[in-house]
């Protein structure tokens, strides 16, 4: 399950990158968190052979998505560790040298140990992305901990501490903002929201979620920061509910009810709106106006899409589009602000990865290795049909005007 920190003033400095400079991809979805690209000259046909720059075993398990900085690619994974038990894993961050996938330096951080060791078959013992800022690399392992790094893989700290009952491993990813980095800690029981100060590791504060009734409590989901009337929130949803936290102290600046748990997908912010999938067992797509403050769901829920929408895949929007997949392989294009579709197209397979957007096409990657390349716009164009014949369950890096794609044996690296 893959399922893997920035506010508004950060999308925007993405936005207004030279397309002549390389791209920085700094964490799950990319440096805005929502999948957007403004790389130009990424090829939209490739296989295992074509367009294929270079291809790199990646020894053990992991579905964390690749991040990217400055001509590196930097991932985690988690190993076998030779002479233990066969269900103990070594929990590793990796280095790659962009140009040919040389690798630069290999890491352990924590081990999992085997008694510990149960996950979803959709799952890894590596599954949230790292996040890379200020000349640090931070990595999360779920309940077996988060851990910071110097770029050239000296260990600057680990916190271990906090504790939880995981249920199918771990998936959700931290974000990054105004020095501290938050997750969602929904486990089997008393499920909460941490914030650690990313430069000590120290937990700053702890918030357990309001009560469940009647519902499953885990969920899996990365939350999204954004600023809203020169307010911080950070959007953090899990079972039952999605809340706009205060990233300074923890407190609640509003919340939406719903019925829901493994909740996965991270939100998506536009037009005003914030959207979310309320997960399993039948997900529904929530349009949320951020702008409220306490229990706002019977005021500023503007619509809801019922039909194939996503237990596990991100959305991505751009412009006035919003474009979804369902985990059973159904694309859809809907019209942000009231939710009407505009077309819905049947892509085939199974789907698990977050389609990304990319200089007017959006990409589309199923479990099975097969991407689906169409033009962004309210009728359904198809581009390209491409297999690389490998589970892939992470979701795609793209920088220097390449993909970088990660299977379950190995890390490509797509380029013209």
């Amino acid at each position: 399950m893959t399922v893997r920190c920035t506010a508004l003033m950060l999308v925007a400095c993405f936005f207004l990158n030279s397309a002549t400079h390389a791209e920085n991809w700094t964490q799950f979805r990319g440096s805005g968190g929502q999948g957007i690209s403004t790389e130009k000259n990424v090829p939209v046909k490739w296989s295992t052979t074509e367009n294929v720059a270079w291809r790199v075993a990646i020894e053990g398990e992991g579905w964390s998505s690749p991040v990217y900085l400055d001509g590196r690619v930097y991932l985690t994974s988690a190993v076998p560790i030779e002479g233990g038990d066969p269900l103990d894993r070594s929990l590793r961050t990796l280095c790659l040298d962009a140009k040919n996938g040389e690798r630069m330096w290999d890491v352990e951080v924590f081990k999992q140990d085997a008694k510990n060791s149960k996950i979803h078959n959709k799952n890894s013992h590596a599954s949230p992305t790292p996040i890379i800022a200020d000349g640090r690399i931070y990595v999360h392992f779920g309940t077996k901990g988060t851990a910071c790094l110097k770029l050239d893989g000296d260990v600057v700290w680990r916190n271990d501490s906090l504790q939880y009952p995981p249920v199918h491993g771990n998936g959700g990813c931290p974000v990054l903002v105004d020095g501290v980095l938050i997750y969602s800690a929904d486990g089997a029981k008393d499920p909460f929201v941490a914030a650690l100060d990313a430069a000590t590791g120290k937990q700053r504060w702890k918030k357990q979620r309001p009560p469940i009734v009647k519902q499953k409590h885990f969920s899996f989901s990365t939350p999204l920061v954004l600023k809203v009337n020169d307010r911080t929130q950070v959007i953090s949803p899990g079972s039952n509910l999605v809340i706009a936290y205060d990233p300074a102290n923890g407190d609640t600046i509003w919340q939406v009810d719903y019925t829901g748990y493994s909740v996965i997908p991270r939100p998506v912010y536009g037009q005003g709106l914030v959207f979310i999938s309320t997960g399993y067992n039948k997900p529904k797509l929530i349009a949320i106006d951020p702008t409220g403050t306490g229990n706002v769901t019977d005021t500023h829920v503007k619509w809801t899409l019922e039909k194939t929408v996503s237990h596990t895949p991100s959305f991505v929007l751009v412009g006035h589009e919003l474009y979804l997949v369902s985990d059973g392989g159904v694309a859809t294009c809907v019209d942000a602000v009231s939710g009407k579709q505009h077309w819905q197209e049947r892509l085939g397979g199974n789907y698990s990865s977050s389609p990304v957007a990319i200089d007017g096409k959006i990409y589309f990657q199923s479990e099975q290795g097969d991407a689906t390349v169409i033009e962004a716009g309210t009728k359904y164009t198809l581009l390209s049909k491409n297999a690389m014949q490998a589970r892939t369950l992470a979701s795609y890096a793209v920088a220097d005007s390449s993909l970088f794609i990660r299977t379950n044996e190995h890390l490509y690296r797509i380029s013209h």
